[in-house]
């Protein structure tokens, strides 16, 4: 079956022929993985070391990040297709919409994880708990704050 091919009960909207806006990439991912049926569905905090390269005109944004333990790390889905609004995920077989599931099929394939900060040198962070395809765009990086620190 072709990655385009719709499952019984998905939907899919046309596209609006121009975005909205423009986003920067500020780096790139680097995982073992290549191919979409190899990423796992969510990280994992004992999975591989993975690599994040911050282009080096953004390398001062680095400063202090260190001294975070726990990162999230924003990233764009270039490989997702974008125009689904149901979808039938493989492992529940039921039909929901688009924003009621964590699938990287979106309009704007943006993800999100929280990793372990391993290692920082120059533009180059060492992590674990990404569940992107290696080559995958950088968004932003954020410190992780724990929730008594958002809340409390």
């Amino acid at each position: 079956m072709s990655d385009d091919a719709l499952r019984e009960g998905e939907v899919a909207a046309d596209l609006p022929a121009h975005p909205d806006t423009g986003v920067y990439f500020i780096g790139t991912i680097h995982t073992p993985w290549h191919r979409r049926e190899d990423c796992p569905k969510r990280g994992s905090p004992d999975g591989p070391i993975c690599t994040i390269v911050v282009d080096e005109r953004w390398r001062q944004a680095l400063t202090g990040v260190a001294e975070h333990p726990r990162i999230q790390v924003l990233y764009w889905m270039h490989s997702a297709r974008r125009d689904l609004v149901l979808q039938t995920p493989y492992s529940t077989g039921r039909t929901t919409g688009t924003f009621a599931l964590r699938s990287p099929v979106r309009p704007n394939p943006i993800a999100t994880s929280v990793v372990a900060l391993i290692a920082v040198e120059d533009n180059t962070l060492q992590v674990r708990g990404l569940d992107c395809l290696n080559g995958t765009p950088l968004l932003d990086l954020k410190p992780e704050r724990g929730a008594s620190e958002q809340w409390g």
